[in-house]
């Protein structure tokens, strides 16, 4: 089926990819559907890796957990996220997720918009204070 006239996403048709921090299957974007407003994708992180400390100047974002734990941290606040929890990240705050725990983690992440302008995220993990934020807490790669 044409993109433009695509309702549904089914497994076969999701476009997967893989990040440095985590493997990604994206079902919401415009190569996907025929999208303006909205990206949609399921991240898994295994356990001892991380996307470290990093904003997106021109998105705002949702981070729902679908299992496994995060250590989700919105600025300079942090919580542990189970199944069943979200984080609201501002347009331009700073956020990372961090599975220091045994298991697989997987959430969905909702941005929007869809088309902002660039840059699309920007890594501050090496600019202070982010970089001694989780001073003497589990490493994450």
């Amino acid at each position: 089926m044409p993109i433009a006239k695509r309702r549904f996403v089914t497994a076969a048709e999701k476009v997967n990819g893989q990040s440095p921090w985590a493997i990604e299957e994206w079902l919401c974007r415009e190569d996907v559907v025929p999208n303006k407003d909205l990206l949609l994708f399921r991240v898994t992180i295994e356990p001892g890796r991380c996307h470290a400390f990093h904003t997106h100047p021109h998105r705002e974002e949702l981070l729902y957990i679908l299992s496994g734990q995060a250590e989700q941290w919105v600025g300079h606040e942090h919580r542990i996220l189970g199944p069943g929890e979200m984080a609201f990240v501002p347009k331009g705050e700073v956020h990372g997720t961090y599975n220091v725990f045994g298991e697989r983690l997987i959430f969905l992440a909702i941005l929007a918009p869809a088309n902002a302008p660039e840059p699309a995220l920007v890594d501050v993990s090496k600019d202070e204070p982010w970089m001694r934020m989780r001073q003497g807490m589990p490493i994450c790669k």
